[in-house]
């Protein structure tokens, strides 16, 4: 608190009127003083008291309380603060300046952390966001209390307005660069990648390696999908080059692409780069093969054709080569069956072969059957929905297609009524743990019954659903690199019609159709995570529920352990918080899989030298300076507004002086009676001088 006194004036008339009656006085003075005119300096007097009164002077005392300035530290916290010794620098500095400043009664000191950009359901910005948070320290702040601001970074800032005075805060704002001069550093450079492919065709990206370290003239690439095998390539320094590759897969596909380190390397973060190219199937193209017509295969044809993504390709054998009825050859409409062109060909070009309720007829010989089997062994895949004729001497399993079958019938035919119910497998196998009406474990299913099931022995695979006095009804295997799926029942159909309620049949049927072309969502061991935000989703789906925790490695290369809860489907989930944007890499057993969360090549790490061209306009706009803390702490002093707030080994933070007013005291300094009483008197004076 201190106390105040001025003289103040509270004119009676308005200033410009007071200045023209001053004008008017001092006119009539000069003619008398011209004329010599007795009393002329009495008549001075006389107007001089007059408008002394008019301008009514008084005496002020103000009672003023001063106000605190406010200054702003933002302490960056982004990735790149965490190369060398930029944190330590900037730790050391902030305690200096708060012990500086913490403790000066006309100074209110705000610290703000800022650069982290984990807000909004993100892991980081678009870059190091450190001008939002200065504004938001000032925005209760009036302009007359700023004192200025000390940005503590490394200079990598990404969200300064190209008008960087939008971004000025009223008072010179200051930098201290956390890193060293001269940074030398290499990065990596996608410069085109696709978004999507087709599974199987050629792609292509292209990159350029930028190196500020030395005079390499190339530098070793490596690159890896999914976290296989790696691909080598030599790639010239400041040259794009055009990198071939294909994807395996349906669905996403994790591309990384890591360069080798240049000499005296400031970070290795952004010698690496992270695509993800979501992989698309061509047209799925089917072959179904039935062998007689029956009310179910309409029901396979109507499935097939009404996935868009499934190219139909469907015989029915109507009439068998033995077939001799008399019917003249003219009169018979029907196309000769394609078998060589088909089981020979173009055998490789189908991704799955459907045979329905077929039989060894003498249409497709033995030597096609074997390539069937072999193209099963080398990747393709075959589902059989068996009819009667698979428990009699006509049985496919008398060909050589037995050799991937995998059951053997017993010959027996079951014509009783039962609901196919899911076995313990069945219920966490992907195919069939989510279909509507399962039931609960150990209860009956929601869906109507079956009245046929062809008796089998069990030899191999999984058996998902269990028929009349729980024989095999659904059985799914891999052979060699492919797959095989039989389906002992030709009534499937009925759950179609709706009897009983009906059933999931074409969800059922396209999840057994998708699976033997390996969909990835249906694979029933598999591990696999997800970027959720800054979050970690991980999914594992087994056959028997595991119980033990997955091994997550972060992107800095440490290592936890995150556990897992089985939701009695066949499916275990866990969450793990992250916050640091990357590849992070799981391993469960003989299971791996690659995830990517965050801004996977965030703007962070374009250019990660410490520098201070980003601000530099702020900095020049404000008239503040930027200082390398590596060469010292700069010296912190208060400078008034109207001065320069920089210096060599000094920054400034204006002191405005600013206050409140808490009481006023006046006192005029002419009361109108003294003020006619001296008027008065000196006319008298002035008329008594003229009179003699």
């Amino acid at each position: 608190m201190s106390e105040i006194t001025r003289i103040a004036f509270a004119p009676l008339l308005p200033w410009p009127a007071i200045a023209v009656l001053a004008a008017a006085a001092a006119a009539l003075l000069a003619f008398a003083l011209w004329r010599r005119a007795d009393g002329t300096w009495w008549r001075a007097l006389a107007l001089a008291a007059g408008l002394a009164a008019l301008v009514n002077p008084a005496l002020v005392r103000e009672q003023r309380s001063p106000l605190t300035d406010v200054a702003v530290v933002v302490v960056d916290q982004s990735i790149s603060q965490r190369i060398g010794e930029r944190r330590q620098r900037s730790e050391a500095a902030l305690r200096q300046i708060e012990a500086e400043l913490r403790e000066r009664p006309d100074l209110d000191l705000r610290v703000i952390r800022a650069g982290r950009g984990a807000g909004g359901g993100r892991l980081l910005p678009d870059g190091t966001h450190l001008m939002g948070a200065l504004r938001r320290a000032f925005n209760d702040v009036p302009a007359r209390r700023v004192a200025g601001a000390v940005i503590i970074s490394d200079g990598q800032v990404h969200d300064l307005p190209k008008d960087a005075a939008k971004a000025d805060p009223g008072g010179p704002v200051h930098l201290l660069l956390s890193g060293d001069r001269d940074e030398r550093d290499r990065r990596l450079v996608v410069l085109k990648s696709p978004s999507y492919g087709i599974v199987g065709e050629p792609l292509a990206l292209t990159v350029m390696v930028e190196d500020s370290t030395g005079n390499a003239a190339r530098a070793s690439l490596r690159i890896r999908q999914d976290g296989g095998p790696v691909e080598q390539h030599r790639v010239g320094i400041g040259k794009a080059r055009r990198i071939p590759f294909r994807l395996h897969h349906a669905g996403a596909t994790v591309l990384e692409m890591e360069v080798d380190a240049g000499p005296d390397e400031l970070t290795l973060k952004n010698n690496r780069a992270v695509l993800i190219v979501n992989g698309v199937r061509e047209r799925l193209r089917v072959l179904l093969v039935s062998g007689e017509p029956h009310a179910g295969e309409r029901t396979w044809r109507n499935i097939l054709k009404s996935d868009p993504s499934v190219d139909l390709v469907h015989f029915t054998i109507l009439r068998p080569p033995h077939k001799q009825d008399g019917t003249p050859i003219e009169e018979l409409s029907l196309i000769s069956f394609p078998t060589r062109e088909l089981f020979q060909v173009k055998l490789a070009d189908f991704d799955l072969i459907i045979f329905d309720r077929y039989r060894r007829r003498g249409v497709l010989p033995d030597v096609y059957l074997r390539n069937v089997a072999d193209y099963v062994r080398e990747g393709g895949a075959v589902l059989t929905a068996a009819g009667p004729a698979f428990a009699t001497p006509l049985s496919l399993f008398r060909t050589p297609l037995a050799e991937v079958l995998p059951s053997r019938p017993t010959g027996d035919l079951l014509a009783v009524g039962y609901r196919p119910i899911a076995t313990r497998k069945g219920r966490r196998h992907p195919v069939t743990a989510e279909l509507p009406g399962l039931g609960a474990a150990g209860g009956q299913p929601e869906w109507g019954r079956w009245f046929r099931l062809i008796d089998v022995r069990e030899t191999r695979g999984d058996t998902l659903m269990r028929g009349a006095g729980e024989r095999p009804l659904l059985i799914l295997d891999r052979v060699g690199e492919g797959r095989v799926a039989q389906l002992l029942s030709d009534h499937a159909w009925l759950w179609t019609r709706g009897f009983e309620g009906g059933g999931p049949q074409a969800e059922m049927l396209r999840r057994i159709a998708h699976w033997l072309m390996k969909e990835p969502d249906l694979e029933e061991d598999d591990l696999r995570a997800r970027g959720i935000g800054n979050r970690l989703s991980i999914q594992r789906r087994s056959l028997s529920a595991n119980g033990k925790p997955v091994k997550v490695t972060l992107p800095s290369g440490e290592t936890t352990e995150v556990g897992l809860t089985d939701n009695g489907r066949g499916t275990e989930t866990g969450e793990l918080a992250v916050e640091e944007p990357g590849l992070y890499r799981l391993a469960d057993d003989d299971r791996r899989a690659v995830a990517a969360v965050g801004d996977i090549n965030p703007r962070e790490y374009a250019d990660m030298r410490a520098s201070d061209a980003p601000l530099r306009p702020l900095l020049k706009l404000t008239g503040g300076g930027a200082y390398w803390l590596a060469d010292g702490m700069p010296d912190i002093r208060r400078v008034k507004a109207d001065r320069m707030a920089r210096g060599r080994g000094w920054l400034g933070l204006r002191a405005n002086g600013d206050y409140t007013v808490t009481g006023v005291e006046r006192t005029p300094l002419l009361p109108a009676l003294l003020v006619l009483a001296l008027f008065l008197g000196v006319t008298m004076l002035a008329w008594y001088r003229e009179g003699r």
